[in-house]
């Protein structure tokens, strides 16, 4: 979703990715570790930026830092059982420590923040990266809700806590969504596909395909330099695909899921 300029927390692997990485280091979005000891200073020099940004800014912050997988449902289940959290269904447990920077240190110059809840409708194909670079097409729902910064609490506790919350509700909602294929009573509105954006994609391809013909009007290629060419990109392409083949959450890394402690079973059953 491009909203004006969006900027994003990813990591640190993703600028080595052909093409779609460099542009989202030319964008300036923040690579991050995901070690809070390592990411911390990056965040805060990142915020510090966004200070001053001369245009209006979109920050997209994913709590949950990690892609969803059945394997990493089920280790945030164990997980909030332990610990006594409400268990989840449809979500992860949310990782506040960087949602607790974010709110902290742009409190000052951000005004709103909208929680967007995101679901696939029944018998409908799940949107991937490789179906947006050839062209196909998928229908998601979304649900918006806008809360004003200063009506967050102040202390680091109490805006982590509004995030467990938030997920709480979200995960009831994509529960709800999953039976009912809608997120409750609201109209769903279709907003179709944004002229705005074809107009952009057009301008570009034209701006690509009149500078190849300039160079090539004025640069003599051999056959051989044309076919070394093509067979560059076509490796760069093969390579992009395969990078987001084996970038996909089935291939992320299972998370780590503790062994059973027989004396704990032993002691539960008494």
């Amino acid at each position: 979703m491009k909203l004006a300029k969006t900027v994003s927390w990813i990591r640190e692997i993703l600028p080595f990715m052909q093409v779609l990485g460099w542009s989202m280091w030319f964008s300036g979005f923040l690579f991050l570790e995901r070690t809070w000891a390592k990411d911390e200073n990056t965040l805060k020099s990142g915020f510090e930026g966004l200070s001053d940004y001369p245009r209006p800014f979109w920050l997209a912050l994913f709590v949950e830092g990690t892609r969803f997988t059945m394997e990493k449902l089920l280790a945030a289940q164990e997980y909030a059982a332990s610990a006594g959290f409400p268990v989840p269904r449809n979500v992860l447990i949310p990782r506040t420590k960087g949602f607790v920077a974010a709110v902290t240190h742009l409190r000052s110059f951000v005004p709103v923040i909208y929680n967007i809840t995101l679901a696939i409708p029944k018998n409908e194909p799940r949107p991937t990266l490789l179906r947006l670079i050839r062209g196909r097409s998928s229908v998601v729902h979304l649900h918006i809700e806008r809360h004003l910064m200063q009506e967050l609490p102040v202390s680091d506790s109490d805006i982590a806590q509004w995030c467990k919350d938030i997920f709480v509700a979200k995960d009831a909602l994509l529960e709800h969504h999953l039976a009912k294929d809608t997120f409750g009573n609201k109209q769903c509105i279709n907003i179709g596909r944004p002229k705005k954006s074809l107009l952009v994609v057009l301008l570009w391809s034209c701006f690509l395909i009149f500078g190849c013909v300039k160079i090539f009007q004025w640069c003599t290629f051999s056959w051989g330099e044309i076919a070394f060419c093509a067979v560059f990109l076509a490796l760069i392409m093969i390579l992009m695909q395969i990078l987001i083949v084996f970038s996909q959450s089935e291939h992320s890394t299972p998370p780590k899921i503790s062994q059973p402690d027989p004396l704990k079973d032993v002691l539960l059953q008494k």
